[in-house]
């Protein structure tokens, strides 16, 4: 482990392809991966995540902007992007870094083939995503006709690849309905490929459809959260590790008297003597209020602290009475003790929103490069 002198968090590549490779083994050999690196990699470094991915045979990515996809071009990545909620004001851009949009709508595919046509383009890559009952973005089925009318005699785009996206993958109560959805997209397929004269790729799965869905892999599946160590499952995330683990120090210690209160609006009010810890980390950092008051906790030396009082903007205080430590000790916010998904839980939330969340302030450091 790294010796932590500041708030960090650290990035482990090696455990980024222990889960590569475990993801990897559910698929049929010839099943193309593609890694969804949006929202900087869920908060760790999209960057060194595709550089990484790329030496270990990744076939594909996926972000959520243009910029996002920008990003990685300038940073050396040559697989193809797919940027998975494009906007028109990114288009000429997106095409002069040869990203590859997801169409989704009517509007979109006019306004993107208007794009290419004035760039010049002949057969660039398009991905027409369906709905078929996440109801977020996608064509409708009925729409299956306007496309292929629409795109009829236009060459400056082509349909790569004919996808949607699984709602409740992870819930096994939600199975009929997630049949029903592979169902719906198999129909769809189907009837595009039918229509424009030959074959596109398709892909439907993300990380849980992986594991609960294998049949439905088609010719390539998504991944994102199960990449950075988490599998909507506790059996899953047995099988995986978080390549991410935020550490901080502590700054300062208090001895906090009876009735002593810490932190703003007092919210916290000792009920005996007790020993409080500052730590360099707050809000701004990704870590909000609603972790305060004791809601959650961090590891101290192998020891669970609470959080009390208010979380800060730039310091969250902890009570470590009992707790054998001193200042510049290392803290776990999480990572093995307690995992993301743990400590996303004292806030009743998920490890999605906690990861993403982490400031890019905090430095991040790396093993495994």
């Amino acid at each position: 482990m790294l010796r932590t002198l500041e708030t960090v968090l650290e990035i482990d590549l090696n455990a980024l392809e222990h889960n590569y490779n475990y993801l990897r083994s559910k698929l049929k050999p010839k099943t193309k991966f593609l890694g969804v690196v949006k929202a900087y990699a869920y908060g760790s470094d999209a960057n060194k995540i595709a550089q990484k991915l790329e030496a270990l045979g990744v076939e594909y990515f996926a972000v959520a902007y243009a910029k996002e996809g920008v990003a990685l071009r300038k940073a050396g990545i040559k697989k193809p992007i797919m940027v998975l909620h494009p906007q028109p004001i990114n288009f000429d851009e997106l095409i002069n870094n040869r990203l590859e949009p997801s169409l989704y709508s009517p509007k979109i595919l006019r306004e993107f083939y208007e794009a290419a046509k004035r760039n010049n383009q002949e057969k660039y890559p398009v991905h027409l995503k369906f709905n078929t009952g996440l109801n977020r973005l996608g064509f409708r089925e009925n729409d299956v006709q306007y496309i292929i009318d629409y795109l009829d005699g236009r060459n400056e785009v082509m349909v790569a690849s004919i996808f949607s996206h699984l709602a409740a993958s992870d819930d096994t109560n939600e199975r009929t309905f997630t049949q029903q959805q592979i169902t719906t997209f198999e129909k769809i397929a189907k009837e595009v490929d039918q229509k424009i004269g030959r074959t596109s790729f398709k892909h439907l799965l993300n990380t849980s459809g992986i594991i609960n869905y294998p049949e439905a892999q088609f010719d390539m599946v998504r991944s994102g959260i199960g990449l950075y160590g988490f599998g909507n499952d506790k059996k899953i995330d047995a099988e995986l590790k978080p390549i991410a683990t935020l550490k901080t120090i502590i700054s300062q210690l208090h001895k906090i008297e009876p009735d002593e209160s810490v932190g703003y609006n007092r919210a916290y009010t000792s009920d005996g003597y007790r020993t409080t810890a500052t730590l360099p980390i707050g809000h701004a950092d990704g870590i909000g209020r609603q972790y305060g008051n004791s809601k959650a906790f961090v590891n101290v030396k192998g020891h669970l602290a609470p959080i009390i009082g208010n979380v800060c903007m730039d310091m969250i205080m902890i009570d470590v009475t009992n707790i054998d430590c001193k200042e510049g000790d290392e803290v776990i916010i999480f990572g093995e003790n307690p995992t993301a998904e743990e400590f996303a839980s004292f806030a009743n939330t998920i490890s999605y929103e906690l990861i993403t969340g982490i400031s890019q302030r905090v430095k991040r450091l790396y093993k495994g490069i």
